[in-house]
C-alpha cells in the first residue's frame, strides 16, 4: 500500500472513530484536572513561571533580551505551543501502558489512544491562550493580520506532534529505557527550538540549519501574530513538509508494529 494511501486511510479512520477519541479526551482531561485542587491553573502556572524566569534573567539582570519587545509577549507565543508538544510527546510514551488493558480490551483503532494525548494537551493549549492575549494587552503588543494564520499553527502542530507520537509510543513499549531518552531529547530540542530567542537571533550557519527543525517553522506562525518580522516562509515551508513526512512515517511504524505492541503490553 502506497504510503499516502495509508495516510489518508488513518485520517479517515479517526474521522469514523471521532467519538471514542473525543470521549477518551474528556475521560483524560477530567482526570487531570479532578484529582488536582488547582486543575485548569497549573496548565497556565506551568509557562507562567518559565516565561518570569526567562524574563527576568535577560531582562533584569543582564539587561539584553534575545527576542524582541515585549519580551514576556514574545516567550509566551512559543512556550504554550511548546507546553503542548513537550505534554504530548512525554505522555505519549506511557500511552499504551499506562491503560494496558483497555487498549486490549476495547475495539476502537489503537491509535487513537496516541492522538486523544495529543488532543487533550492541544485543548490545554487553546485554553492557556488568554494568558498570552492579557499580557499582550497589558504590554501593548498590537496583532497584526498574521494572527489569521494561527489556526494552521495548530493544525501544523498537531500534525507533527501526532506523526512523532505515533511513532515513540509503540518504540517504548519495545524499549522502556527510551522514556528516558525521550525526556532527555525533548530538553535538548527546548534550547534548539527558537523559545526563548528568535531565529532571527541566530548567527548565519544556525540559522539555517534551524529550520530543519519543524518547531521553528511553526512557532514563528504564532509569533508573526505580534511580531511579523518572525515570519519566515523557508521555515515554514520546511515545516510543512517535514511534518507530513513525520505524520507519514508514525502511521507507517504504528500500523507496522501494532501486533507486537498488543502481544508485549
Amino acid at each position: 500500500m502506497p504510503r499516502h494511501t495509508g495516510t489518508i486511510r488513518g485520517v479517515t479512520t479517526l474521522a469514523r472513530y471521532r467519538h471514542s477519541l473525543w470521549l477518551l479526551t474528556l475521560r483524560d482531561l477530567k482526570v487531570r484536572y479532578s484529582t488536582s485542587a488547582l486543575g485548569y491553573l497549573w496548565s497556565v502556572l506551568d509557562p507562567l513561571v518559565m516565561a518570569g524566569i526567562y524574563w527576568f534573567v535577560f531582562t533584569q539582570v543582564f539587561n539584553r533580551p534575545v527576542g524582541t519587545q515585549p519580551y514576556i509577549v514574545f516567550l509566551l507565543s512559543a512556550l504554550l505551543p511548546w507546553m503542548w508538544f513537550n505534554g504530548a510527546i512525554s505522555d505519549s510514551t506511557r500511552a499504551f501502558l499506562k491503560d494496558a488493558k483497555l487498549v486490549r480490551s476495547i475495539e476502537i483503532p489503537r491509535t487513537i489512544w496516541v492522538t486523544r494525548i495529543v488532543l487533550s494537551k492541544g485543548i490545554e493549549f487553546l485554553l492557556a491562550l488568554p494568558v498570552l492575549a492579557f499580557f499582550a494587552l497589558v504590554s501593548g503588543a498590537q496583532p497584526g493580520w498574521h494572527l489569521l494564520l494561527f489556526p494552521f499553527a495548530v493544525v501544523l502542530q498537531a500534525v507533527f506532534t501526532t506523526g512523532l507520537a505515533l511513532v515513540v509510543a509503540p518504540l517504548v513499549v519495545f524499549f522502556r529505557d527510551l522514556e528516558r531518552a525521550v525526556k532527555l531529547t525533548l530538553r535538548f530540542m527546548f534550547y534548539a527550538t527558537p523559545i526563548i530567542y528568535g531565529v532571527s537571533n541566530l548567527p548565519s550557519p544556525y540559522n539555517f540549519w534551524a529550520a530543519f527543525n519543524p518547531l521553528s517553522g511553526i512557532f514563528c506562525i504564532y509569533r508573526s501574530a505580534f511580531f511579523p518580522s518572525e515570519l519566515v516562509w523557508r521555515d515554514i515551508a520546511v515545516s510543512i513538509v517535514m511534518s507530513t513526512m513525520v505524520l507519514i512515517a508514525g502511521l507507517w511504524v504504528f500500523r507496522f508494529s501494532e501486533r507486537q505492541v498488543l502481544k508485549e503490553i
